[in-house]
């Protein structure tokens, strides 16, 4: 894998970038695996709904498996997949009895490996099995938080948490935030790393390729006039003047806590995550 950066031919060209996978595929996706995928953003009754987004390419979702539940039956990799509506790599597998699926790729897959997923399954990467057959200090991905529910978190381009510890019923896991967290040894997890590590790395470039991605521009608050925003007005460059930075609507933003005090969840989460400097 390595990340192509364009010549400084435009000024739209200068110092954007793409990442170029050897683990990509020549191939359509697989029609069966397509559904429609419709638009949920911009305009409601003619006013904004959802600010920032709208427009974009056309695309279609791929219908990705989160379970992998066809325990003990192998499948081989026949294609390696970008997803439009995803920063992972996804895998379309085809499966013994017939059947195909995509699932996530996870970091070093290749096109005709095999895997497998089920109690049994050897402890490979790509393979899927129960957080208690897992050796402790292993990376997982596509992990589930309830026994099967499917893949719920460590879902996106080059996560991974570590399996700290398992006990008679619960296993801690060291979540990519930094969070250490107590989920059932009876839950699944792909072993390995989530595909496209260097997803982070892109330089988007130009406007133009963020309004193909169904991304709109955005206006600065300070920017907008006192009417429309409340940190707007002032002449020149202003500070937002106020305790702290608000929406639109004059809510707190940035770094205002919004998790309920008494969720449920709390009793399982040992140590919260570190705040970001």
């Amino acid at each position: 894998m390595a990340i192509k950066v364009y010549k400084r031919n435009t000024a739209g060209r200068r110092n954007m970038s793409i990442v170029k996978s050897s683990m990509i595929t020549d191939k359509k996706p697989e029609k069966t695996l397509l559904a429609k995928l419709t638009k949920k953003a911009g305009r409601s009754g003619g006013k904004i709904s959802v600010r920032h987004q709208g427009g974009g390419h056309k695309q279609r979702y791929r219908i990705v498996d989160f379970k992998q539940d066809k325990f003990g039956i192998p499948g081989r990799i026949a294609a390696i997949e970008r997803d439009p509506v995803r920063s992972a790599f996804i895998a379309l597998i085809y499966y013994v009895d017939g059947e195909k699926r995509y699932i996530l790729a996870t970091e070093g897959m290749k096109v005709d490996q095999v895997i497998v997923s089920g109690e049994e399954a050897p402890i490979k990467t790509g393979n899927r099995t129960k957080l208690k057959n897992i050796p402790v200090g292993t990376i997982i991905s596509n992990l589930e938080l309830f026994p099967g529910k499917g893949g719920q978190v460590v879902r996106s381009a080059g996560s991974g948490a570590t399996l700290t510890a398992v006990d008679e019923k619960t296993a801690q896991i060291k979540m990519p935030s930094g969070e250490i967290r107590l989920v059932s040894n009876e839950c699944y997890a792909t072993i390995g790393q989530t595909s496209n590590f260097e997803h982070s790395s892109i330089k988007i470039g130009k406007a133009g390729r963020r309004r193909h991605m169904g991304w709109r521009p955005s206006v600065r608050g300070s920017a907008m006039n006192p009417v429309d925003h409340p940190h707007g007005g002032g002449e020149g460059r202003q500070g937002i003047g106020l305790k702290h930075p608000k929406t639109p609507w004059g809510k707190p933003a940035l770094g205002k806590k919004t998790r309920k005090k008494n969720r449920y969840s709390n009793k399982y989460i040992i140590k919260r995550r570190s705040k970001r400097k």
